[in-house]
Formats: C-alpha cells, structure tokens, sequence
C-alpha cells in the first residue's frame, strides 16, 4: 500500500502540505483532484522520488515498479511502434543483452546465460508485444500506417498520446497519469477507460475530466487545506459527500456559535457576583475548552454569463452541397491542389439550436468548424449567412494568438475603446482577472487562465452563434462546471467540438457526426455513440484479422462470400440474443440508480435546511439521516449489480 504519514512540504514559500495523512491499498483506482497550485503534480514527483518531504513520510514497497507519461518526446527517427515499445525498458534490457551475447563467440557460460534470457523474454511478453503495442496504438487513435512512421514526423499532441503509449505498455505496479485525457479526443478517451478498468495495479489520475474520472476510479483524494482526504466512490459521489460534510459543519459551527454566545453571555453577567462567580470561573473554563471548528473549506465558486445576443437571425446560416476541406497554393496565391476532407448535401442552423459536433479523430471535426468560422473558404457548394450572424470563435489556436506581451485589460480594450476603464476592470474581475493581474503581460499565465481570458473577450462580444472546438483544454473542474452552467443558459445558437461528455450532455439537445468524408446528423446520445465506436472498431479489427497476407488478386467464388454473409448474420443473431437481456436489465438498473439519486438530491436540499438541525426537529432529521442511509445502501447494491451487467455485456461483446 502507499501511505503519506505526517507529510509536510514547502515549494519556495508556499506550504503545499502540513501533517497530512493518508492511505491507499494495493489495486484501488484513484483520482487525485484538488484546485490549481495545491500540490497534485507534486504529490507525482513525491511518488517518482524526484522531490523529497519536508517532513514525514511517503511510503510504498520498494519493488513496485512505477510507470508516468513522459512529458518530453525527442524528435527520433524511430518507428511509433518501436518508440511505443521502447517504453518497457525491462524487455528493451534483455533484448539488448541477447543481442550483444549473440555478437560474440559463445561458450558453455553464455549459452546458460543465453537459454536464460530466451526463458525472460517469454515471460516478458517479448513475443507479443508487437500485437500489444499496435492495439495500444490504434486506440490511441493511430492507424497501421502511422505506427511505421518517425516519432518526428508527429506534432506535439501525438507525441504525447505516443508517450501515453508508453507508460500503458510498461508492466506496472503503480500508474500515474497526468492529464491524460488533455491531448485525446472522445473516441480515444472511452477507450482509454475501458483499458484503465483492466489495469490491475494501483493506478493514480489527475484529471479534470469528471465522467472520465466517474468511469475510471473507485476513490477520490482529495487535496484540501493542505491536508489529504481520502473519499470511498467515483467523482460524482465525492462530490455528494463533500456537499454533505459542508452541510453538516455548518450546521456544527452555527450550535458551536449558539453555545459559544451563550457562555459568553453567562460569563459576562455573573463573573463579578460572588454568589455566582464560581459556576462563571466554571463556564469561562469549557469556554477555553472549546475547539474551535474550523469550517469545510468547499472550492472557491467561480460562475459567468453569457450576454444575452443583440439580435438573432433566423436562420443563421445555411450549408447546400458544400465540401469543406484545405487548398495548396503557390507564391502568387493561386490554387494549386485541393484536398477535400467532408461533405454536406444540405446543413442550416436554426437561432437557439445547440448541437455537438461528434466524430473520430481526423475525421474532420475542426475542418467543419473552421469552414462555419469563414476561417476556410468552402471547396464547393453554397454557404449562406444570415443577416446580423456575430460569431464567437473558440479554438486552441485562438489562445495561441493572444498577444503574450500585452495584458487582459489591453486585450478588451481593444474590443471597447470607448468604454470606462473602471468598467472593463469589472468585467475582468468577474472572471478572475482580478487587480494586478488584469494589469499584467499574459505570457506567464497558465494554459487555464488564457483559456479563460479568451472566453472572456468573446462573451464580451454577445456573440449569437458560438462555435466552440474543445473549450475545455487546460481548464480545471471549476472553470469546466462554470463554463458548462453558463453555456446551459446560453440563449444563443451553439456548435460545440469537444472530449468532454459532462459538457456535451449539459449543453447539446442533438448530435451531428462527421464520418466516411459526410456531416450527417447521428440518431442516438453519447452511449448509443459509445457503441457506435465499438462496432466500427470490431469491423476495422475483422478486416484487418482477415486481410489476406500476400498479393493474390484472383477473386474468390461469390459462393464463399454468400456463406460468409450467412454467417455473419447468425453471428448477430447469436450476440443479440446474448444482449438483450442484459441491456434491458442495465437499464432497469440505470432507472433504478436515477430514482434513487433523484431521492438522495431532495434529501441534500432538505438538509441544506438549518432549522433540521433545531433540536425540535431532532426526530425529523434522525428519519431523514436513516431514509438516507437506506437510500445509499440500495444504490451501492445496484451500482455493483451494473457493474457486473456491464462486465457480462462486455464479455459478450469481445467474445
């Protein structure tokens, strides 16, 4: 297990922990979370060995093996799949050490040593972990083709779904990822979970992902006034105990302050009589006696608003036959080649529709809403706009322009030269951008907060249509939940790209995919996504498992694909009469899980109430406090009959 006993530890000034506590068992599951600067990356290089305590104790076995994501990736010239590879550096030694004995001239000793190496590797997995990586790989999102091509021929993001690829394929003990999630988009992000359900060591995530996290952990550590909180359940249900702690220490504090004022009150008015100034001596001593509680600190609540638009064109924009896609040029900026990536028969945008955009990776996602941006000019087709279109624009790129040398201040400015200083301060406040720092040149902001600053200075702009491609890079959980509240209200029209479920679900009332070169609207939700990633998955694994191995073009009998089709559908049928019970009975479950949260929701908002607390209610709130407890033992039950109904459905599926 891993156990941080009385940690305490300074970076520069800053106290990060002080005498916190903690313990995690072999093979849980855990999300680290905790606001910006409180220490989760430090806690990292605590585990790593590259920083020491202050004071106390970071302990764990010390045969673990640890594997992280490299957060460096060196331009090599080597394959994807070596590279990949390279990451199981125990199997990299004994591979090295066979090679260089089989250089030399071989006697009796090294043929021993070499009959013992042949013996490591196979229980290294040396003769299949050609077949692992390239799995790793494709659902990371690479194809076959990529995985021979030079580590340096990649850019920066997948560099780092290549170093991901690495620390996965590593044996390990202990897992630590951070931010994994940050350069993936939603298809490599399921199949991320879904592997990370199957690891069997101790795995440690930072994230601001909160369905990834609700998908992937079992227990939350939570870093909170320098001490570390360990909380039983996934990201959801940290967040309803939290809810509940601060509920129930208020309501503490607020008896401790009735009691304190009550003491004072008695001492006060009989300290000075004799016949009285005994029990005064007695009460003014369980008034020093008295801890002070010191209240739940909850994460600091940040929250904005769109601009309500200054008008609304119906419709904003219509799209009729138009391919969307990239042009070369030459020096004189004529047309050189054209390389179409997606079409549309017929796209319009209607004021207040609010669509997510969904798709593999590469399929043409940030393409289609470049074209919408007018940032590309349509390859063909026609592409209308309404009269008054504003458009908001949010892409990394975006962020990526701000002026590194200029402030936040000089940045809305720029957008309203005529409006008071004073007022554009307040405007930067609401987002955080508070005294000096509205004042300050951008480029040492963090990632989050140029995130920030850019969404800043396009609601300023009352934007009626916002297109948003992945907004949530680089924002913590508090800024995400912000900005998933405030797009709620929205009452504009919105096209949203992103890798965060919790935002799409809050935000989007339907789906359009971009898939085989085509925008065409998708029937379903995220899950019935899910699945649709999953058999295009299965089929792309089948065309591979049975492409032919050499470069006979004589074709088969029709006769044999006949049987093939045959086949293919008692196959279906098969696996269909394997799932419909258990997806039925999922569901029941999921309905039951719904009401019972639904229960356990109206039971918080009741005890947000402080007069339950009164001891006139002291019946009332014991009901209620039991009424609970059934509650949450009842969906603890269900929530681990999903789990297996889950587990069964999955089975059958890779069967």
């Amino acid at each position: 297990m891993i156990r941080f006993s009385h940690l305490s530890l300074m970076r520069g000034t800053k106290i990060l922990f002080d005498q916190a506590d903690a313990t995690l068992n072999p093979g849980e599951k855990i999300g680290l979370v905790g606001p910006n600067g409180t220490g989760k990356s430090t806690l990292f290089s605590l585990l790593q060995g590259d920083l020491h305590p202050d004071a106390g104790d970071v302990d764990f076995p010390a045969s673990w093996r640890i594997s992280h994501v490299a957060q460096e990736t060196p331009a090599l010239q080597r394959t994807a799949l070596d590279y990949t590879i390279d990451g199981d550096t125990h199997l990299r030694q004994l591979e090295a050490e066979l090679a260089g004995l089989e250089s030399k001239p071989q006697d009796a000793q090294s043929g021993i040593r070499m009959a013992e190496l042949h013996t490591a590797l196979a229980d290294a997995g040396a003769y299949t972990v050609h077949s692992r990586a390239e799995q790793l790989l494709l659902g990371l999102g690479f194809s076959m083709e990529d995985m021979q091509r030079p580590v340096a021929g990649f850019s920066g993001g997948w560099r780092m779904r290549l170093n991901l690829a690495q620390a996965l394929i590593c044996p390990s003990d202990l897992l630590l990822l951070d931010e994994p999630t940050n350069h993936l988009d939603l298809d490599a992000i399921l199949w991320l979970e879904d592997w990370l359900k199957h690891y069997r060591g101790t795995l440690i995530i930072i994230s601001h992902d909160r369905d990834f996290l609700d998908g992937a952990v079992n227990i939350i550590l939570h870093i909170d006034g320098r001490k570390l909180r360990r909380y039983t359940g996934n990201y959801s249900a940290f967040e309803r105990q939290r809810a509940e702690q601060v509920t129930l220490m208020q309501a503490m504090i607020e008896k401790q302050a009735k009691r304190r004022a009550h003491l004072e009150a008695y001492i006060n008015r009989f300290r000075y009589k004799a016949t009285k100034a005994r029990q005064a001596q007695s009460r003014l001593k369980m008034l020093e006696k008295m801890e002070e509680l010191a209240p739940l600190r909850a994460t600091a609540e940040f929250s904005f608003d769109f601009l309500e638009p200054e008008s609304s064109p119906n419709p904003l924009l219509v799209m009729e036959d138009l391919t969307a896609g990239y042009t070369d040029t030459d020096q004189w900026g004529n047309i050189t080649a054209t390389h179409p990536i997606l079409s549309t028969k017929r796209f319009a945008l209607q004021t207040g529709e609010r669509i997510g955009i969904l798709g593999v990776n590469g399929a043409g996602k940030s393409t289609f809403i470049r074209t919408v941006a007018g940032e590309l000019p349509p390859l063909a087709g026609v592409f209308t706009t309404g009269k008054g279109l504003k458009i908001g624009y949010f892409a990394q790129h975006q962020v990526e322009m701000l002026r590194d040398a200029e402030s936040p201040l000089w940045h809305l400015a720029r957008l309203a030269p005529d409006t008071r200083e004073q007022d554009l301060r307040d405007y930067l406040g609401s987002f955080n951008f508070h005294g000096d720092m509205a004042t300050s040149p951008v480029a040492p902001f963090s990632g989050g907060e140029k995130a920030r600053l850019a969404l800043a200075l396009i609601v300023w702009q009352r934007p009626n249509l916002l297109l948003l491609d992945e907004p949530t890079n680089h924002l913590d959980l508090a800024m995400r939940e912000a900005l998933t509240e405030a797009l709620a209200q929205y009452e504009g029209t919105l096209l949203l790209v992103s890798h965060d479920r919790h935002l799409l679900r809050a935000t989007t009332d339907r789906f359009f995919i971009v898939a085989d070169h085509q925008l065409k609207e998708f029937d379903g939700d995220l899950d019935d996504y899910r699945n649709w990633l999953f058999d295009t998955r299965l089929k792309q694994q089948a065309e591979t498992d049975t492409a032919p191995a050499n470069t006979d073009k004589t074709p088969r009998p029709s006769v044999d694909r006949k049987e093939q089709k045959r086949q293919e559908a008692q196959e279906r049928q098969r696996l269909s009469a394997l799932k419909k019970p258990l997806e039925k009975r999922i569901a029941q479950l999921e309905k039951e899980m719904e009401q019972l949260n639904n229960t356990l929701s109206a039971i918080d908002r009741q005890m947000n109430d402080t007069a339950l607390y009164d001891f006139a209610n002291k019946d009332k709130l014991k009901s209620i406090l039991a009424q609970q407890a059934e509650c949450r033992k009842r969906l603890s039950v269900i929530e681990e009959e999903w789990m297996e109904k889950q587990e069964a459905l999955e089975a059958v599926l890779s069967a």
